[in-house]
Protein backbone atom coordinates (compact mmCIF):
# COMPACT_ATOMS: atom_id res chain seq x y z
CA UNK A 1 0.00 0.00 0.00
CA UNK A 2 0.87 3.51 -1.11
CA UNK A 3 2.69 5.82 2.01
CA UNK A 4 -0.16 8.37 1.66
CA UNK A 5 -3.08 5.90 1.70
CA UNK A 6 -1.78 4.21 4.66
CA UNK A 7 -1.26 6.93 6.91
CA UNK A 8 -4.95 7.81 5.46
CA UNK A 9 -6.44 4.70 6.72
CA UNK A 10 -4.30 5.17 10.20
CA UNK A 11 -5.84 7.95 11.01
CA UNK A 12 -9.29 7.39 10.26
CA UNK A 13 -9.28 3.99 12.28
CA UNK A 14 -7.96 5.92 15.11
CA UNK A 15 -10.51 8.46 14.59
CA UNK A 16 -13.48 5.73 14.55
CA UNK A 17 -11.85 4.07 17.73
CA UNK A 18 -11.73 7.18 20.07
CA UNK A 19 -8.15 7.77 20.07
CA UNK A 20 -7.24 10.88 21.88
CA UNK A 21 -3.72 11.71 20.76
CA UNK A 22 -1.70 10.27 18.12
CA UNK A 23 1.99 9.79 18.14
CA UNK A 24 4.72 8.70 16.09
CA UNK A 25 7.67 6.19 16.55
CA UNK A 26 10.81 5.30 14.61
CA UNK A 27 12.68 2.40 14.28
CA UNK A 28 16.53 4.05 13.36
CA UNK A 29 18.67 1.27 12.73
CA UNK A 30 22.08 1.22 11.67
CA UNK A 31 24.93 -1.70 11.44
CA UNK A 32 22.67 -3.68 12.99
CA UNK A 33 21.41 -1.86 16.06
CA UNK A 34 18.22 0.38 16.82
CA UNK A 35 18.44 3.79 18.55
CA UNK A 36 16.99 3.59 21.94
CA UNK A 37 16.32 6.85 24.04
CA UNK A 38 16.22 6.89 27.48
CA UNK A 39 13.78 9.26 29.40
CA UNK A 40 14.23 11.37 32.28
CA UNK A 41 13.82 9.94 35.65
CA UNK A 42 11.28 12.83 36.38
CA UNK A 43 9.13 12.22 33.67
CA UNK A 44 6.12 10.23 32.87
CA UNK A 45 7.16 6.34 32.77
CA UNK A 46 10.62 7.79 33.74
CA UNK A 47 14.14 6.09 33.29
CA UNK A 48 12.20 3.36 30.23
CA UNK A 49 14.21 3.50 27.06
CA UNK A 50 12.02 4.05 24.05
CA UNK A 51 12.14 4.64 20.12
CA UNK A 52 12.55 8.38 18.74
CA UNK A 53 8.60 9.27 19.45
CA UNK A 54 6.01 11.91 20.33
CA UNK A 55 2.96 13.40 19.76
CA UNK A 56 1.22 14.49 16.68
CA UNK A 57 0.43 18.08 16.56
CA UNK A 58 -3.09 19.37 15.62
CA UNK A 59 -3.04 19.23 11.65
CA UNK A 60 0.52 17.70 11.40
CA UNK A 61 0.26 14.44 8.92
CA UNK A 62 1.86 11.33 10.43
CA UNK A 63 4.74 11.35 8.05
CA UNK A 64 5.14 15.13 8.99
CA UNK A 65 5.29 14.23 12.60
CA UNK A 66 7.68 11.28 12.25
CA UNK A 67 10.85 13.66 11.00
CA UNK A 68 10.25 16.36 13.19
CA UNK A 69 10.03 13.96 16.02
CA UNK A 70 13.00 11.91 15.06
CA UNK A 71 15.52 15.38 14.34
CA UNK A 72 13.73 16.88 17.71
CA UNK A 73 14.75 14.02 19.96
CA UNK A 74 17.94 12.59 17.98
CA UNK A 75 19.35 15.17 15.67
CA UNK A 76 18.78 13.04 13.06
CA UNK A 77 17.52 13.91 9.71
CA UNK A 78 14.74 11.28 8.16
CA UNK A 79 15.65 10.10 4.91
CA UNK A 80 13.17 7.47 4.30
CA UNK A 81 9.97 6.09 6.12
CA UNK A 82 10.36 2.19 4.81
CA UNK A 83 7.85 0.13 6.29
CA UNK A 84 4.80 0.33 9.18
CA UNK A 85 5.53 -1.87 11.90
CA UNK A 86 2.20 -1.63 13.73
CA UNK A 87 0.44 0.83 16.89
CA UNK A 88 0.00 0.38 20.23
CA UNK A 89 -2.14 2.09 22.36
CA UNK A 90 -1.71 3.41 26.13
CA UNK A 91 -3.43 5.92 28.34
CA UNK A 92 -0.82 9.35 28.40
CA UNK A 93 0.51 10.70 31.88
CA UNK A 94 -2.32 13.49 31.20
CA UNK A 95 -5.00 10.19 30.84
CA UNK A 96 -5.48 10.74 26.65
CA UNK A 97 -6.37 7.76 25.16
CA UNK A 98 -3.30 7.54 22.92
CA UNK A 99 -1.99 5.64 20.05
CA UNK A 100 1.71 5.42 18.83
CA UNK A 101 2.01 4.18 14.84
CA UNK A 102 5.68 3.08 14.41
CA UNK A 103 7.71 2.96 11.19
CA UNK A 104 10.97 1.90 10.23
CA UNK A 105 13.24 4.79 8.75
CA UNK A 106 16.14 5.20 7.71
CA UNK A 107 18.27 8.05 8.42
CA UNK A 108 21.08 10.40 6.28
CA UNK A 109 23.58 9.60 9.34
CA UNK A 110 23.09 7.95 12.43
CA UNK A 111 25.30 10.70 14.04
CA UNK A 112 25.92 12.86 16.17
CA UNK A 113 23.00 12.25 18.46
CA UNK A 114 21.89 15.58 19.92
CA UNK A 115 19.92 14.41 23.10
CA UNK A 116 17.46 17.46 23.70
CA UNK A 117 14.19 15.50 25.95
CA UNK A 118 16.19 12.49 26.98
CA UNK A 119 18.72 11.27 29.61
CA UNK A 120 21.02 8.98 27.41
CA UNK A 121 21.02 6.37 24.67
CA UNK A 122 22.24 3.74 23.26
CA UNK A 123 22.39 1.47 20.03
CA UNK A 124 21.25 -2.05 21.38
CA UNK A 125 22.02 -5.05 18.73
CA UNK A 126 18.73 -6.21 17.16
CA UNK A 127 19.73 -9.82 18.58
CA UNK A 128 19.73 -8.59 21.99
CA UNK A 129 16.31 -8.23 25.02
CA UNK A 130 16.35 -4.52 24.37
CA UNK A 131 15.25 -2.67 27.73
CA UNK A 132 12.37 -1.19 26.50
CA UNK A 133 8.62 -1.63 27.36
CA UNK A 134 6.84 -4.88 25.91
CA UNK A 135 4.97 -2.62 23.25
CA UNK A 136 7.87 -1.60 21.79
CA UNK A 137 9.42 -4.94 22.16
CA UNK A 138 6.79 -6.04 19.69
CA UNK A 139 7.48 -3.29 17.45
CA UNK A 140 11.13 -4.69 17.55
CA UNK A 141 9.64 -8.33 17.11
CA UNK A 142 7.96 -7.06 13.75
CA UNK A 143 10.75 -5.19 12.66
CA UNK A 144 13.34 -8.40 12.93
CA UNK A 145 10.52 -10.58 10.91
CA UNK A 146 10.64 -8.00 8.01
CA UNK A 147 14.13 -7.65 7.94
CA UNK A 148 15.14 -11.05 8.49
CA UNK A 149 17.24 -10.54 11.71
Amino acid sequence: MELASLLEELNVEAERDGVQQLVVGAVVQHDGKVLLLQRPEDDFMGGIFELPSGKVEAGEALDAALKREVKEESGLDVAAIRDYLGSFDYTSGSGKKSRQFNFAVDVTAPEPIELQEHDAYTWTALTEEPPVTDAVKDVLSKYREMRGV
